[in-house]
């Protein structure tokens, strides 16, 4: 029997949109997963300061999730200037990381904090989206994050009578992998601050490549805004990248 797009789910006598269950779980584990990695593996950074740092990377995640979203396609954002249900509707991962990033990196001048503080996100971002990218391919063409039309055997139906690529599920199970990969990471001590900038060039690469087979009606010298951005941070990235590839990497612990 074909699913019927959204998938509701039914707990507790409660019937519960896919986006917004998985949203919630993703929240709750990622924080879990963060204050367990933080109480086992301890903190280079101070309570008061790390709070400050947390507040800024989730007030930067909304706002750069929002504004790319808005910047996806500019001339139908101004079509949409005066529609508050338009405007507030859409958010985009790549948009939250990496307005994220730059919130933390502002922060940190402030706080004078000069060491890199991400590595304790790393494994629950990873997590934390690969179960969100669940409830969106639960809930179909309109999430708009579905693929292109594919005649492949694992192209899915979602309902709009194309078969296309489930493009969320190529994302849930590259994270979920990336995930693993990370935790391997993670035993063997890597350099500090090298496990959160490995997560962002794995997960940049894979979303500058994916979505290729995204449909994007407004692209820039064959790019979406989205691939924009992930071919900057990557350039962002490279010299780490580049030390990688030239020497060992220096085994140090802590967070």
């Amino acid at each position: 029997m074909p699913l019927s797009f959204p998938v509701y789910l039914e707990v507790g006598g409660f019937r519960l949109h896919p986006h917004v269950a998985f949203e919630l779980l993703a929240y709750f584990i990622g924080f879990r997963l963060y204050l367990r990695a933080r109480r086992l593996r301890g903190d280079a950074v101070d309570d008061p300061r790390r709070w400050w740092i947390v507040a800024a990377a989730a007030a930067g995640a909304a706002l750069g999730a929002r504004l790319l979203y808005l910047l996806e396609c500019p001339a139908e954002t101004l079509r949409h200037w005066n529609d508050a249900s338009y405007l507030l509707a859409g958010k985009t991962i790549v948009g939250g990381i990496a307005g994220g990033w730059l919130a933390v990196e502002a922060t940190k001048r402030l706080l004078h904090v000069e060491s890199r503080t991400g590595d304790l996100f790393a494994l629950p971002l990873a997590t934390a989206i690969a179960i969100g990218r669940i409830g969106c391919l639960l809930t179909g063409t309109s999430d708009h994050t579905v693929g292109v039309a594919t005649t492949l055997p694992w192209g899915i139906d979602f309902g709009d009578g194309v078969t296309r690529h489930p493009t969320v599920l190529y994302e849930a199970l590259f994270l979920f992998g990336l995930a693993v990969l990370l935790a391997t990471w993670q035993r063997r001590g890597p350099r500090n601050g090298d496990l959160f900038r490995g997560f962002a060039v794995a997960y940049f690469a894979f979303r500058l490549m994916v979505d290729f087979l995204k449909p994007s009606p407004c692209r820039g010298l064959g790019l979406s805004a989205i691939q924009w951005v992930c071919s900057l941070a990557l350039v962002a990235l490279a010299p780490d990248m580049l030390r990688w590839f030239r020497r060992p990497q220096a085994v140090q612990g802590g967070a």
